[in-house]
């Protein structure tokens, strides 16, 4: 499965959802298309780069790409030189966050990949940074709205990553949910060993970590289970 993490909007967890949802469970590094932000590790290319990444999706079955929201209108003006080139990829991935802005932009990334002859059936919106208390038919209902009306995308309220804080704490611990979940190191028995102040902070973060870490992984898995139905 080749798949595209794409939104014209800054600001929406694209590169969360790269790194923590897709590639851990397609089992594949990601790449990343930017030149602003690429401060999260992964494989980097420019959007001038574009034949270089069709020769990587076409010899790979399985790949993450991950969009930035500074490229992406060159990667769009790419694909509409390269005709079909957008049949190299399986699945694009718009992730949507409740301000109405992004909303907006949500709805104008849908509608240019579907300018370029993307099917509806390829484009799968995630509702992304969701509280628990949040109802997504409520929050996101320009979009549902726009996806009955103009069926050019599949939604399921399903396909929900709600917000939480180990997000931000793997970027502070420099690994991804995947290692923090791994980890297997005894942090309890460690704690009570150290010696050094950083020692003891570093193991109360990964035990806080690893306990946030299990939720989220929950979550996750639930959201992948339904996104690619």
């Amino acid at each position: 499965m080749r798949v595209a993490v794409i939104n014209f909007s800054g600001n929406v967890g694209k590169s969360t959802l790269a790194r923590h949802l897709l590639a851990p469970r397609l089992n594949t590094e990601l790449i990343t298309v930017e030149t602003i932000n690429a401060d999260e590790g992964g494989e980097s290319i420019k959007a001038s780069q574009y034949d270089e990444l069709q020769s990587h999706l076409l010899t790979n079955d399985v790949a993450v790409i991950d969009i930035g929201a500074s490229n992406i209108e060159a990667f769009i003006h790419a694909m509409t030189q390269y005709r079909r080139s957008h049949e190299d990829f399986d699945y694009f991935v718009v992730p949507v966050v409740k301000e109405s802005k992004q909303q907006k932009d949500t709805i104008a990334t849908i509608d240019a990949l579907s300018a370029l002859g993307v099917p509806a059936k390829k484009i799968r919106v995630v509702f992304n940074k969701m509280a628990i208390e949040d109802d997504v038919h409520s929050e996101f209902g320009a979009i549902f709205g726009y996806a009955i009306e103009e069926k050019k995308c599949v939604v399921r309220p399903e396909a929900a990553v709600f917000e939480n804080d180990v997000f931000e704490r793997s970027k502070a611990l420099g690994k991804t949910l995947s290692e923090i979940l791994a980890d297997s190191t005894d942090f309890r028995a460690k704690l009570k060993e150290a010696k050094d102040e950083h020692e003891k902070e570093l193991c109360v973060q990964m035990i806080l970590a690893k306990r946030l870490a299990d939720s989220a992984n929950d979550n996750l898995d639930a959201v992948y289970k339904v996104l690619f139905k």
